[in-house]
């Protein structure tokens, strides 16, 4: 199977490609190279699974930019959007995994009188994307991560109340981060499955930059893919 899996920055990629490497002595960066639009990309190969890891850029318009573009030049058969994010409380604490059971456009929509209307509410398309709940499943069992919703937001929440009412419109969601729905926007387009998952480096709310850890949260994304990569290989043998 081939798989794509999208980042947003480099430290991210770095981690993925680590967790793929067959040898620990094998350089992170081997086999890198870079796309049209200046997308770098790091290709690994696992046995029954090759794999692309590509720096799609930050927040959801500049992933599914450099998603679409990587999968317009190769085929695939799954996308997997990945890196760091914020995780909700106490279910998600700093530097433990979570794995998306459904991809969520927390804040494309519109306020109203009555509250946030989502984008799906205001009759313009979908809010959400649902990745194959039996990959999603083995995904979190095989990582320890926490499977639950993982928000896309183009704001990083950064108070109580914001967090609070983020909360309340889906209660049973796990981290939010900035690109898994414009990965899934351009996976959909392709009519390609996609994957979310995400290390948590920092709790959602007030914005406390001592208390993030995201050492610790790309050390977990590392180890996340070194236990997700057979269970994407098994998969991938049993679907293409």
């Amino acid at each position: 199977m081939r798989a794509l899996v999208v980042t947003a920055v480099a430290a991210e990629a770095d981690s993925v490609a680590a967790g793929l490497t067959p040898h620990p002595d094998d350089p992170v960066t081997a086999e890198a190279r870079t796309l049209p639009g200046g997308y770098p990309v790091h290709r690994r190969d696992l046995p029954g699974l090759a794999a692309d890891v590509l720096v799609g850029g930050v927040g959801p318009a500049a992933a599914a930019a450099g998603t679409a573009t990587a999968l317009a030049l190769a085929e695939y058969s799954l996308v997997v959007s990945a890196g760091i994010g914020g995780g909700f409380q106490p279910a998600a604490p700093p530097g433990s995994l979570v794995v998306a059971d459904a991809i969520v456009a927390a804040d494309l929509g519109a306020e109203t009188p009555d509250g946030f209307l989502d984008v799906q509410a205001l009759g313009f398309g979908h809010s959400v994307h649902l990745p194959p709940a039996e990959l999603a499943a083995r995904a979190a069992e095989a990582t320890g991560a926490l499977l639950a919703p993982v928000l896309t937001v183009s704001t990083v929440t950064g108070t109580a109340a914001s967090a609070a009412a983020l909360a309340a419109r889906h209660p049973l969601a796990g981290a939010e981060a900035m690109e898994g729905f414009g990965v899934a926007e351009a996976a959909a387009a392709h009519g390609l499955p996609v994957l979310e998952i995400r290390a948590v480096s920092n709790a959602v709310g007030p914005r406390d930059r001592d208390a993030w850890r995201i050492g610790d949260a790309l050390a977990a994304l590392t180890a996340g893919f070194r236990a997700l990569g057979p269970v994407l290989a098994i998969w991938g043998a049993r679907h293409e």
